[in-house]
């Protein structure tokens, strides 16, 4: 059994797996585990890259930087590009899929949640399960919550404490309960990074 396997068996229409369920609670008690080292003592700058990686279980860029705590229930579904910032007391909830592009900045207790549950009595409380992307440059603002299946374009900005539940456009503003658009960043304001 693999990794890539227990994921792909978050999919929808993906028949029961004794042996695959059994592997994906491994890996949750996993998460807790790093999550805990993480969590409650001071760490270098690369300690915190090599503890990210392990929970994700991928190589973390060296540009990535984090205050923790941080909080995962299954960790090995995140990408996390170069030059990521993410603040204190986010939590993810990855099964869906989360990736996080070059240079996005993500503020204090955040939620990216990528898994639903049927409203339905009779498919009682079944999970569904949907991809978070967030692009390159993104600022989403503290105790903002982004729900299962919502692209962040490049560019844009999540206002603090709003509830996102579509798709947001790049170089776009949004926010409020749920997030609306704010403002459109006019082309007079856009600039390319110097390099």
């Amino acid at each position: 059994m693999t990794v890539k396997e227990v994921i792909d068996g978050f999919r929808e229409g993906v028949e029961e797996n004794a042996e695959r369920d059994a592997y994906a609670n491994e890996l949750f008690q996993e998460a807790v585990r790093i999550g805990m080292e993480l969590n409650t003592k001071y760490h270098t700058l690369e300690e915190l890259r090599e503890l990210m990686g392990r929970l994700i279980g991928k190589k973390v860029d060296g540009s990535f930087r984090m205050f923790p705590p941080f909080y995962t229930d299954f960790g090995k579904n995140i990408t996390i590009g170069k030059d990521v910032f993410i603040n204190s007391g986010c939590h993810f909830q990855d099964q869906g899929g989360i990736e996080i592009g070059d240079g996005a900045l993500i503020g204090h207790n955040v939620v990216l949640a990528t898994i639903n549950h049927d409203l339905s009595p009779k498919e009682n409380r079944k999970n569904h399960y949907a991809p978070i992307k967030i692009g390159a440059h993104v600022w989403i603002g503290s105790n903002a919550t982004i729900l299962p299946g919502v692209t962040i374009g490049d560019w844009a900005v999540v206002a603090a404490g709003a509830v996102v539940r579509g798709n947001v456009p790049a170089m776009t503003i949004v926010g409020g309960v749920p997030a609306k658009v704010l403002k459109v960043i006019q082309e007079e304001e856009r600039h390319e990074r110097a390099v």
